[in-house]
């Protein structure tokens, strides 16, 4: 028997289709919505109960989900505090919101649910983007009270009659349309349960599951087993970050963390987050070994409020250089301006963002203080971390410099401070700056890294996708410092001491033999000058300005830097007047001669380099072959 029938108080007829036609793109979490409603409704009975204001038997607390396919509904079941049809027309039926014209014309182009839900109290009326018809079946857990039912066709008509529940709580079942039957496919409701629900504070069932338990012992004594049908709990109730970390081992983190990522390999660490004040904030944010592809790493933390899950798009909390960390962050006070699902830059999520950068900072400084080998050891991994913090977090790096380490090609490990002493005695010019070397590639490298270290220089090993940044960084950071790439030029003019080698040409023969170099190399951004080097250096040397190449790797990594990637290559080739091949050239009578051993001893600079490939590299092992 009906004993009521209204409109739902709303300012615009126009709000049901805005619904069902601009939230249709994220229209799964009217779920998220109608469980986190159940949640909440089973809480506040515990909260009335916990302040002597409802004295029956809490019972059991379970959000119960269900779907019929037959009859075309999805219920979704909660044992909390119900309501009376004075509260269903108070919290159901009254729309808080106003401005509906602004509102309509703020949203015609709305394509995404999370932009309109929750700004103007819509988590239960986003039913309707899956539901022709949505009902109510409900008892308060007031003394005395009757059940209610209200039922709605996706009008702005309501009716509330008398319900049928006879224990505490709400049903509220959907309809399905027929667009979205989807929804009526078991796995489909499972799946979205399993992302919005695995870590709600409440247990939530989803049918049931088959397990096997203890059936007695066989007759040779052999434990037997039996089938049996299990409530299916979708989630854990209390999952770690909700623990104080003295519960904790280091089994439970690496358990939770295999939960969430179960195709990954164990982390290197993690830091436990917990703060009251001023903001609430709990979390495990995971260090994990990085791979080669930084992106593939990216956007691994989840965001989560009050154990809902909100999104994986934390750019605005966490720093953007801890982006890579893994794990779950939950605060109830970040704000969501719509729904539970878009992030608003404002005091909280600055002052979040800076927690989060100190603890990581405080975190890496005690792995370092407290055990540097093992830090040492897993400075790979870590070092990306710290490097980016390093270009894009002034405060952070503030923090880092004590823990930020520079690794040579030998393998051992320096504080800026440390490293600055180290090379000092033998790596100062003339100009009093100090002059880091440094190689992307040691295996490549290895002639240029072993001429660097005979005349008593150190290399640094920058072979990350962002030491051509960090190298940058450290240049303005560091005082009276230059960092040079080993091959950036002949070691004599890297490190300049100021000091003259008087060369073995006269100027005439040094003309010469440069008109000879320019003959025999024909190569397009080749700068070919004579130089006065040590007879031990290389007879030939071909160099790429440091400046030049800094902003060509930057343009190819998609550093802003474009321009410079669409120059053509220059290159410096150094010919040592000092070699014995030079006075070995002049020496030849025979032009084609001349020429052969120019084209050779440019080959092999071209070869210590890995410029010389195809055509150019056959000609060369055969002209070699000839020479033996």
């Amino acid at each position: 028997m009906i004993q009521e029938k209204g409109s739902i108080s709303i300012h615009t007829e126009n709000i049901f289709p805005i619904i069902k036609k601009f939230l249709y793109s994220d229209h799964e979490i009217f779920l998220r919505e109608l469980v986190s409603n159940a949640v909440d409704a089973i809480q506040k009975a515990k909260r009335l109960a916990s302040l002597g204001q409802f004295n029956g038997e809490i019972g059991a607390p379970l959000v119960d989900v269900k779907v019929d396919k037959a009859a075309k509904t999805i219920t979704i079941s909660d044992n909390g505090i119900g309501m009376t049809a004075e509260e269903i027309k108070k919290y159901i039926n009254q729309i808080a919101f106003s401005g509906a014209e602004e509102f309509m014309e703020k949203f015609k182009e709305a394509k995404d649910a999370s932009e309109i839900i929750g700004r103007f109290g819509l988590g239960f009326y986003s039913a309707f983007m899956v539901a022709d018809r949505v009902e109510i079946q409900t008892l308060s857990f007031q003394p005395g009270a009757t059940p209610a039912k209200w039922s709605c066709d996706g009008s702005t008509e309501f009716e509330i009659s008398e319900g049928s529940r006879t224990t505490r709580g709400t049903d509220v079942i959907l309809y399905v349309n027929d667009e979205n039957q989807d929804f009526l496919e078991s796995h489909r409701i499972e799946s979205i349960l399993n992302k919005y629900a695995k870590f709600l504070p409440v247990p939530v069932q989803f049918g049931t599951k088959t397990e096997s338990e203890p059936d007695g012992e066989d007759e040779e004594g052999k434990p037997k087993y039996k089938s049996v049908e299990v409530p299916n709990i979708i989630n854990t109730s209390v999952p770690i970050w909700t623990k104080a970390p003295s519960e904790l081992k280091d089994e439970d983190y690496l358990n939770f963390y295999r939960e969430l990522y179960p195709m990954s390999e164990d982390p290197l660490f993690w830091i436990h987050l917990n703060v009251d004040y001023p903001f609430h904030l709990t979390g495990v944010l995971y260090f994990p070994k990085i791979k080669n592809d930084i992106e593939l790493q990216r956007n691994k933390i989840k965001l989560y409020s009050r154990q809902v899950f909100i999104t994986d798009e934390v750019k605005d909390i966490v720093p953007e250089f801890l982006m890579l960390l893994h794990g779950v962050i939950d605060s109830p006070d970040i704000p969501l301006n719509v729904s539970r699902s878009f992030l608003q830059s404002d005091g909280n999520v600055k002052k979040i963002n800076t927690y989060i950068t100190k603890k990581v900072a405080d975190k890496l400084a005690e792995l370092f203080k407290n055990d540097r080998k093992g830090y040492e050891e897993k400075w790979n991994d870590i070092g990306v971390f710290v490097k980016y913090g390093a270009i894009s977090e002034p405060k952070f790096w503030e923090r880092a410099k004590d823990f930020v380490l520079l690794v040579n090609t030998k393998k051992a490990h320096y504080t800026l401070n440390e490293y600055k002493d180290y090379v000092a005695p033998a790596q100062t010019d003339k100009d009093d700056n100090l002059v880091y070397l440094y190689t992307p590639n040691a295996e490549k490298q290895d002639g240029y890294i072993q001429a660097a270290n005979r005349k008593g220089y150190d290399v640094l090993l920058m072979d990350s996708p962002l030491d051509n940044h960090f190298i940058s960084h450290l240049e303005r950071d560091l005082e009276k410092t230059q960092i040079k790439r080993v091959d950036a030029d002949v070691l004599e003019k890297l490190i300049d001491k100021g000091e003259t080698i008087s060369s073995n040409l006269s100027e005439e023969q040094t003309q010469e033999i440069k008109e000879v170099f320019e003959k025999a190399i024909t190569k397009p951004g080749m700068d070919i000058t004579v130089e006065t080097l040590s007879a031990e250096a290389m007879p030939v040397t071909v160099t790429m300005d440091e400046f030049m190449r800094r902003m060509k790797d930057m343009a190819a990594m998609g550093g802003g830097m474009s321009f410079y990637g669409s120059l053509p290559d220059k290159y410096k080739v150094a010919i040592n007047a000092n070699h014995p091949l030079a006075t070995k050239i002049l020496a030849e009578t025979n032009a084609d001669a001349r020429q052969a051993l120019a084209q050779q001893a440019f080959d092999l600079a071209l070869l210590a380099q890995g410029m010389l490939t195809g055509a150019e590299l056959t000609s060369f092992v055969e002209r070699s072959v000839k020479m033996i």
